[in-house]
């Protein structure tokens, strides 16, 4: 049987923007003593030492979790793309990361084609084992897949009940690409309307466990963050939740429209 990212990949990931330090060190190392076993960072956080020193002080095997880390703005437009690898992978202590993902495409700068198939060349040299991005939009996946050869393994998009992002989730789903979630709480807004609030009443739940239970019926992979054991350990339980159709689609209704989501200027963002 062959096994899939979504087989390899844990369905709710820890993410760590902007834990930093020794509270960052202390949340991420909480986030894995309650049970995640993917954990998101970005060298921009500037915290892959923090998730480093958590992931060694866990005591947890190495091929138990699943790691994620992203290109640096810079070291995109800089082109040194093995570098910022090799970097983030010294900053985290490792040989090798899980995921690492293009963090805007910047398309201002039109070398994230290039990045892509750089960062290729680092999962070939055994540097990762995936490769995907984040914040694309369909223009960008369909290019990159086109001249690349071959699809990114994941994109992270900004994505709740409130931003569904209908438009992006179909190219993914049309080239083959895992989406993942981030801000997939809606930065808390999606929390208090009240069709989440009735869905979460009828099954015994948070409201933040019925959004995560949400994406999860979708397949989509959530990246959510918070310090708090207590809270860490509510999100994480959103696995026990099933929603129905009906369920989805009604939350799905809360939508604001594409315009809404923060990586619709990926054009220019950097």
């Amino acid at each position: 049987m062959t096994t899939t990212l979504r087989d390899q990949m844990p369905p709710i990931g820890l993410g760590t923007w902007p834990l930093t330090g020794t509270e960052g060190v202390d949340a991420i190392l909480s986030g894995l003593d309650a049970g995640y076993r993917h954990v998101d960072t970005a060298a921009i956080y500037e915290n892959e030492d923090a998730v480093g020193e958590a992931v060694r002080a866990s005591g947890l095997p190495r091929e138990e979790l699943f790691l994620t880390s992203k290109l640096r703005g810079r070291d995109h437009v800089d082109g040194d793309i093995r570098g910022a690898v090799e970097r983030s992978l010294e900053r985290m202590g490792l040989e090798q990361l899980d995921l690492y993902l293009i963090h805007w495409p910047m398309t201002r700068f039109d070398q994230y084609v290039d990045a892509f198939t750089a960062l290729l060349e680092c999962r070939n040299a055994g540097l990762v084992r995936h490769v995907g991005v984040s914040n694309f939009l369909g223009p960008h996946l369909r290019r990159v897949t086109e001249a690349a050869g071959e699809a990114p393994a994941v994109n992270q998009i900004q994505l709740d009940p409130t931003l569904t992002r209908i438009p992006v989730r179909r190219a993914d789903d049309e080239l083959g690409v895992l989406t993942s979630s981030w801000s997939p709480l809606g930065r808390g807004d999606a929390l208090t309307h009240a069709v989440v609030l009735e869905v979460a009443e009828r099954h015994g739940c948070t409201a933040a466990q019925a959004v995560l239970a949400w994406h999860r019926a979708q397949g989509l992979v959530p990246i959510v963050r918070s310090a708090d054991p207590a809270r860490q350990a509510e999100n994480l339980a959103a696995l026990q939740v099933e929603l129905d159709a009906e369920d989805v689609a009604r939350l799905g209704v809360l939508d604001r429209g594409e315009s809404a989501a923060r990586d619709v200027d990926a054009e220019e963002h950097f």
